[in-house]
């Protein structure tokens, strides 16, 4: 008897100094974990998830901001035929709450199309709002704006010329920003003749 209390005691003793070992080793491993993550996050600074905090603006602060739409009398050639280029792009001025996501909120103010009658005097038009077309992210990294559509209704294609403008009025618009350097769209089936 007196053996095999000993060896239980010698049994409990083993499984106190495992269990006091895993004690100590899981905080450490969940500490690594954590400093791992915040390395990699570090690492990725440079990658701007452009994600509204909030949609309020408490200061009731605006900025002005450029939507650009088209005006095909400014995209003829010599003969008078329409090139379908970014010559026929048209700034029109509005002012937006100042947020933290301007980018973001310029780009839904455009593809809502809403033109003034003045504007609209003056030639300039759009096919916006497309039926269906949503913006559902956008990223910035070292300078690539990345925009992430839903197009459930593919309004965004058609003719070269057509889809063309269409991408040309986006683009235009989003590189105002000086931290904009080129723009993609996802899916990059958006925007083909």
């Amino acid at each position: 008897m007196w053996k095999t209390a000993k060896s239980k005691i010698g049994e409990l003793s083993i499984i106190t100094t495992t269990m006091s070992k895993l004690i100590k080793t899981v905080p450490l491993v969940a500490l690594l974990v954590i400093a791992l993550a915040g390395v990699y996050l570090w690492q990725r600074d440079d990658a701007l998830l452009v994600q509204p905090l909030s949609d309020i603006n408490n200061n009731n602060e605006t900025k002005s901001v450029r939507l650009y739409y088209y005006n095909s009398a400014l995209d003829r050639d010599e003969a008078g035929n329409l090139m379908c280029s970014r010559k026929g792009l048209a700034a029109v001025e509005r002012k937006i709450p100042s947020t933290i996501n301007p980018i973001k909120d310029t780009i839904n103010l455009l593809v809502k199309g809403e033109l003034l009658n003045e504007e609209k005097n003056l030639g300039v038009t759009t096919e916006y709002p497309l039926d269906g077309l949503i913006l559902k992210n956008i990223v910035l990294n070292n300078g690539v704006l990345t925009l992430s559509f839903d197009d459930t209704k593919n309004k965004t294609v058609g003719g070269a010329c057509r889809v063309g403008i269409l991408w040309f009025q986006i683009e235009a618009t989003a590189r105002q920003f000086p931290e904009v350097e080129k723009v993609r769209f996802l899916p990059e089936e958006l925007f083909q003749p």
